[in-house]
């Protein structure tokens, strides 16, 4: 019960900073409509007083009145041009002037109808109700500043004038702040909520934005995933320098199936994408493509024969795969075609990778081949190829 208590008046750290710029925007409106009003009504006062008054500003009565409507006159222009100083400021540093703003008008309005029931014990307290009820529904508050803003009007309040209040003004002073603290509180937790609801619903859209983009069994990407990154890389590659595609072909995979059963042939592939994981840490995709067959991107992909010598590292690492205790005979081919120039497109890269992977399984298996890419494929000039054996 006490930390539910404790939740309702805090606002949860993962939404804290969406829930300033929330307020802010909500604020921004209201306060824009509320500081209009105040130049039209203070200005008519204004000239009211001034022109329209008999006494003019002869009286003290006249003088104060002038004095109030000018300072909220001001108070407004004040903030309206602090807002627009501080536009790129911090969200929270923002808040705080359009927080100061809030109290300072709900504070003018206690000043000026407590000056009302000074002069006639009998008058309303409209003025008062009005300001509270209006702040309530249109500025959203956290809870804590809720209830130090209404509590602090209300205290004022009854300080100055409680002891010339009717027992009316006074029950309606009272429920009128405690109506004005609940509808504040249940925005600002209306508020709260949604903005939970809003974060869940997003956690939910990137995991399953995640999902559709991964091979169920190993977790990799899958093969349309795979292909996207890929051609990110190429759209990117004047500035990477250099991109590489391998394919990965395990080698008589049909063979361990039958000998050791699928619950093992299910083993070796999430193996394969384990030794993936490991060899390629630096890796801009590594995904599943087929059933037996994995593809790995990588980012300044050095040298053909440095991609020749990771290949054979992950033929090695492979080849210790061990299914109950005995070795499987766990084994692979490796295609792979290095790419140093824009304009190549990921059909065509592919076609050359999977020409390698070719070649290494019509020349004994358990190879790698790599072939820099630096023409069409239709063209076979410029085309490098490097050939590792284990």
């Amino acid at each position: 019960m006490h930390k539910k208590w404790t939740n309702f008046w805090k606002i949860p750290d993962e939404i804290r900073a969406e829930y300033w710029q929330d307020a802010l925007q909500k604020n921004r409106l209201s306060l824009v409509v509320i500081c209009t009003m105040i130049f039209g009504m203070e200005t008519f006062n204004i000239v009211r007083v001034l022109f329209l008054s008999n006494a003019g500003l002869s009286t003290l009565n006249n003088r104060i009145y002038f004095g109030l409507y000018c300072a909220l006159w001001l108070a407004s222009a004040v903030y309206l041009l602090l807002w627009r100083l501080l536009r790129q400021a911090r969200p929270k540093l923002r808040w705080r002037v359009q927080y100061g703003a809030v109290l300072t008008f709900l504070l003018w309005h206690v000043a000026i109808n407590v000056y009302d029931l000074m002069r006639n014990p009998q008058a309303s307290v409209n003025i008062y109700i009005t300001a509270v009820l209006g702040l309530a529904v249109f500025i959203q508050m956290p809870s804590i500043y809720s209830l130090f803003t209404y509590g602090l009007a209300y205290t004022v309040f009854m300080w100055l004038a409680g002891a010339i209040l009717s027992d009316g003004n006074r029950l309606n002073l009272t429920i009128t702040t405690i109506v004005a603290l609940a509808i504040s509180l249940t925005s600002s937790r209306h508020a709260v909520i949604q903005l939970n609801q809003k974060r869940e619903i997003d956690q939910i859209n990137r995991q399953l934005h995640m999902l559709l983009q991964q091979d169920p069994h190993t977790g990799l990407l899958n093969k349309t995933a795979f292909q996207q990154c890929v051609e990110r890389q190429l759209e990117d590659i004047e500035r990477l320098g250099s991109i590489a595609l391998l394919i990965v072909d395990l080698d008589d995979f049909k063979f361990v199936n039958d000998r050791y059963g699928h619950p093992c042939g299910d083993y070796v592939l999430k193996e394969m994408a384990g030794r993936l994981r490991e060899t390629f840490s630096d890796a801009a995709g590594i995904g599943r493509i087929g059933g037996d067959e994995f593809a790995i991107a990588l980012s300044n992909a050095g040298e053909p024969s440095a991609i020749v010598s990771r290949g054979q590292a992950l033929m090695r690492a492979f080849g210790t795969t061990r299914w109950h205790g005995k070795p499987v005979g766990a084994a692979c081919s490796i295609g792979a075609c290095r790419v140093c120039q824009a304009g190549a497109s990921y059909e065509q890269i592919y076609r050359e990778t999977d020409t390698m992977l070719y070649r290494a399984k019509r020349q004994g298996k358990g190879q790698c081949m790599v072939c820099d890419f630096s023409a069409p494929p239709a063209q076979e000039t410029g085309t490098e190829r490097l050939e590792a054996h284990l």
